[in-house]
């Protein structure tokens, strides 16, 4: 038989499987209680809307177009759209800034694809999204950590790339409820990427997939509208912002954008053009309809559900955790980051949990580029009821205390 692992490409290697799409698994599971997916909950998607939206497309003139292929670039009515919206922030755009991507995480691939050559260094925070490191991984990099609250020099960076090999490419972080630890990147800290990234001579990846999902406190720039506040124009700026509907309006549809420069929008294109041709256009047209007619109406309803819930689960943790546990306290997003005394491993706990408590979730070391970060683990809220919160995280607390007693 052919040996297939002798004729892949070495960036195979680097292809590893998502521990979260192995955990959603688990959702099918009746007995289980999951905090592990950080989906959105599908009883908030706007189904009528939808429903309407691709009747109109089906029943009208549009058909034809939306059933034929497209620009590579996207749908220019939702670039229009997604313009006006990019203003709002801040961020004033035009349609040729944005780019329609196959969900952010094709934004993330045509990124990585883009920027890093083997053996180059990607900037990334500790924990950061474990499916940006599952984008960049497949060419070939090496990570250094980015704290934007830290005061390493561009110097210690330029020479810990050089010893790796490369070059130090870009910078990549999620500075609004980030997944996985719900933190928010204060003003302060968004200014020093952008100061670090300046002296390197280095984009700012700005993955903004959340932050439509503020709850409390008040909104922060987007990084890209602060760099645009220094410069005055986006097309000198260095920040590549990366959203998505996904957390929104609906994750199935699989539509999101890239809003940048235009020399980096074109460059997207070619990849664009040699990837998938262009992204659905009638899944964009129908994003484009439902998100002109009520954007604003659906992010409000999601904000007192999502925000209900992380609520109920703060409180749960306040009266369930035992001494020694830590955890995020999210103004947005959907989840809530959990710190365990020194010595417990967050892997083998959930091998317990699904055993003996029945609650998933999924351990942190996934989300750190060097696979630190064992006593860690995520929680999300988004799709969990009040009494799955409340039976879950006391179940959680009581293995937790076992286990921690245990190792005393």
């Amino acid at each position: 038989m052919l040996n297939w692992e002798s004729i892949f490409a070495t960036r195979s290697s680097r292809m590893k499987a998502s521990e979260i799409r192995e955990l959603l698994k688990l959702l099918d599971r009746p007995d289980i209680i999951s905090f592990a997916g950080g989906i959105p909950d599908p009883e908030l998607f706007p189904q009528a809307e939808f429903s309407q939206a691709y009747a109109e497309i089906f029943g009208g003139p549009a058909v034809s177009a939306a059933l034929q292929y497209s620009v590579s670039e996207g749908y220019r009515p939702l670039r229009e759209w997604l313009a006006k919206q990019m203003a709002a922030l801040g961020i004033p755009a035009t349609v040729d800034n944005i780019f329609i991507t196959s969900g952010s995480q094709q934004g993330l691939d045509y990124l990585g694809k883009l920027f890093l050559s083997p053996r180059d260094t990607a900037l990334v925070t500790w924990p950061t999204y474990l499916g940006a490191l599952q984008a960049f991984n497949a060419y070939e990099p090496n990570y250094d950590r980015l704290n934007p609250g830290g005061n390493r020099t561009p110097e210690a960076y330029v020479q810990t790339a050089a010893e790796a090999g490369g070059r130090v490419k870009f910078a990549y972080l999620s500075a609004d409820f980030a997944n996985p630890t719900g933190e928010t990147v204060d003003r302060a800290g968004r200014e020093r990427v952008l100061d670090l990234a300046e002296e390197l001579g280095i984009p700012v990846i700005e993955d903004a997939a959340y932050q439509s999902l503020r709850y409390d406190g008040e909104a922060i720039p987007p990084i890209l509208a602060l760099e645009i506040a220094r410069k005055g124009d986006i097309n000198s700026a260095r920040t590549i912002y990366c959203g998505s509907f996904s957390k929104t309006l609906a994750p199935g549809l699989r539509v999101g954008w890239v809003c940048a420069a235009e020399p980096v929008i074109r460059k997207l294109v070619l990849l664009k053009q040699a990837a998938d041709l262009h992204s659905s256009t009638i899944n964009q047209m129908a994003i484009c309809t439902v998100a002109g007619r009520g954007f604003d109406e659906q992010v409000a309803k999601i904000h007192a559900v999502y925000k209900h819930r992380r609520d109920a689960m703060l409180a749960a943790l306040d009266r369930y955790m035992p001494a020694g546990v830590t955890w995020t306290k999210p103004e947005g997003g959907m989840f809530v980051w959990v710190t365990l005394p020194k010595g417990t491993d967050g892997a083998e706990l959930l091998a317990k949990s699904i055993q003996s408590a029945k609650v998933a979730f999924v351990p942190g070391r996934a989300f750190f580029a060097d696979g630190s970060g064992e006593n860690t683990l995520r929680l999300s809220f988004s799709c969990a009821n009040d009494k799955m919160i409340e039976e879950g995280i006391r179940r959680l607390g009581d293995l937790i205390r076992g286990e921690v007693a245990q190792a005393a």
